[in-house]
């Protein structure tokens, strides 16, 4: 392939095809739609799964398990990677983060995970910690505050319910 082929054949500004304008157009006569049957009729309809007389893909493969819409998107960042991208005595806070660029997907949640060493002293603002996160943030002087964050709605259901047995009893 030579430089000058990478755009041959591309057009911008590529005309509509018309479609029943003679015989020399090359879509004349049954414009495409071949001759007789039930494709050539005028307002046939398919459904876009139809294939034919088999049963469709998405009919014939089995469904299982499903996607709770309602779950929480958890962000997990390891204390490495925050110890390359801050400076020591630095605030780290989920809003920090998406202001940076750092995270560009939206989340509910922030954890914290342990993987990699810290130098320097941060003070780190998440919803989330593991373990070993905050043994190794706190080991190198700097300070862990959990920040409250969105409550999945089963959570909400059994608070609300244990406040209700407790109003009771």
């Amino acid at each position: 392939m030579m430089l000058h082929d990478v755009n041959q054949g591309i057009h911008k500004h590529k005309k509509k095809m018309r479609i029943g304008r003679g015989i020399g157009s090359g879509k004349g006569k049954t414009s495409g739609r071949g001759h007789k049957g039930q494709l050539a009729r005028a307002g046939y309809k398919a459904l876009p799964i139809w294939e034919g007389t088999t049963s469709p893909l998405v009919r014939r493969v089995p469904k299982r398990g499903f996607t709770n819409s309602f779950a929480l998107k958890v962000l997990s960042i390891n204390v490495g990677d925050l110890n390359d991208m801050f400076e020591s005595g630095d605030n780290v806070t989920p809003e920090v983060l998406q202001a940076r660029g750092i995270v560009k997907k939206r989340f509910d949640l922030l954890k914290i995970l342990g993987d990699g060493e810290v130098t320097k002293k941060l003070s780190i603002s998440a919803h989330r910690f593991s373990a070993q996160a905050k043994e190794k943030i706190e080991k190198a002087g700097g300070s862990v505050t959990i920040v409250a964050g969105r409550v999945p709605v089963e959570e909400k259901k059994a608070a609300a319910k244990a406040k209700k047995k407790a109003a009771k009893g």
